[in-house]
């Protein structure tokens, strides 16, 4: 299966969570405020890697995905 096809399955009930570096958050979300250096926080993204949210928690961010009826998965 080709990558574009593989990143749209799920459509818009399918998330993945994983782990990000404050660091690295203004990469990953343009828009956001800065953030202190050297914290653990959790993104949640569309199946093709669109960012969809930032959290500070794992459980925060799954949380969310189910009050939006998506399904979250975790990235190992």
């Amino acid at each position: 299966m080709p990558p574009h096809v593989f990143a749209k399955l799920g459509g818009d009930q399918l998330a993945y969570v994983r782990p990000v570096a404050s660091e690295d958050l203004a990469t990953m979300f343009p828009d956001a405020p800065e953030v202190a250096p050297g914290l653990k926080l959790w993104a949640l993204l569309a199946a093709d890697g669109s960012p969809i949210l930032i959290a500070d928690s794992r459980d925060a961010a799954v949380a969310n995905a189910m009050s939006n009826d998506i399904h979250a998965v975790s990235v190992h």
